[in-house]
């Protein structure tokens, strides 16, 4: 954890908090609390759920899981509950939840497997099935993951990639079991696995496929740019994929990268179009010499 005092915590939360700041600063500001941590870091981006910005609520509700500090379970029960909350917002609180990974959430989870919004729904699924997995395997860490992230489902010990591809691709698997060899395939990091996974934006759900951009994202490798521009340029495609494909050429950060988010900076929807913006900032700290987070979304630099 980033050290810092009660004054600078509640600095950093200001920036969060305040809607007239650029959104980039904002983001900048909610993942150093993240990295610092605490009640008060906590409080601060408890405080920012009233915003109207959907893309920043489910981020919130991201960090909060990533931090993995019980005392924000009480905060993602009630985001997760609120029916007024955009189903983007309600499907990152249950995942959240699952990431923290206390077994007292599962009634709660298990009540939500049957939400009418599908992405709520297979959330709370697959943050059930990882709280059993961990309850049957003595919570034991994926030692494979070199992203420092918390996934929703544990990678598989299997290695072999067309197993894998044929795993993520099949629709009549378990979503638990797709999302293992997702996490598989990405620990790999080969370009015939990232291959294989860039397939999984056109096979399923659009929780799944917004997860496959994801974990593009995070590797970060020009080989997916035309599967994600695909993505983001598809207008009938559900807008938590197209947001997840814009921040994922954020991070991979080309110069072909560049020119294709500063075209959908005026896109219909709010959440891409705010996406864009993040996304273009993550491509300028991607290029420059700054301390950088080592984090999923954006590697964004301690305000």
């Amino acid at each position: 954890m980033v050290q810092a005092s009660e004054n600078d915590i509640l600095s950093i939360g200001g920036v969060l908090n305040d809607s007239a700041r650029p959104l980039k600063e904002r983001f900048r500001a909610l993942f150093t609390l993240k990295n610092i941590g605490g009640p008060t870091a906590i409080e601060q981006i408890h405080a920012c759920f009233k915003d109207q910005s959907a893309l920043l609520k489910h981020e919130l509700a991201y960090c909060l899981g990533q931090m993995q500090d019980p005392a924000a379970i009480s905060i993602l029960t009630n985001v997760l509950e609120d029916l007024s909350q955009e189903p983007m917002v309600r499907h990152e609180a249950g995942e959240a939840l699952g990431a923290i990974g206390v077994s007292s959430v599962i009634p709660l989870l298990e009540k939500y497997c049957k939400d009418p919004v599908p992405e709520v729904a297979e959330t709370c699924e697959l943050a059930l099935n990882r709280l059993k997995w961990l309850e049957s395997n003595g919570n034991v860490k994926d030692t494979k993951n070199l992203y420092f992230t918390i996934d929703p489902a544990p990678a598989t010990e299997i290695t072999d990639v067309n197993v894998l591809r044929n795993i993520l691709l099949d629709e009549s698997k378990s979503l638990f079991d797709r999302y293992r060899a997702m996490f598989s395939l990405r620990n790999l990091g080969t370009t015939e696995s990232i291959i294989a996974l860039s397939e999984g934006l056109k096979a399923g759900s659009a929780l799944f496929k917004h997860e496959v951009a994801f974990v593009l994202g995070q590797l970060q490798n020009e080989v997916c740019v035309p599967g994600l521009q695909a993505s983001l340029e598809d207008t009938d495609e559900n807008e938590m994929v197209r947001h997840e494909c814009a921040e994922a050429l954020g991070s991979i950060a080309t110069p072909e990268c560049y020119e294709i988010l500063n075209r959908y900076l005026n896109d219909s929807k709010r959440v891409v179009r705010e996406s864009c913006i993040i996304a273009l900032d993550m491509c300028d700290y991607e290029n420059s010499t700054e301390f950088q987070y080592a984090d999923t979304l954006a590697k964004l630099p301690i305000v």
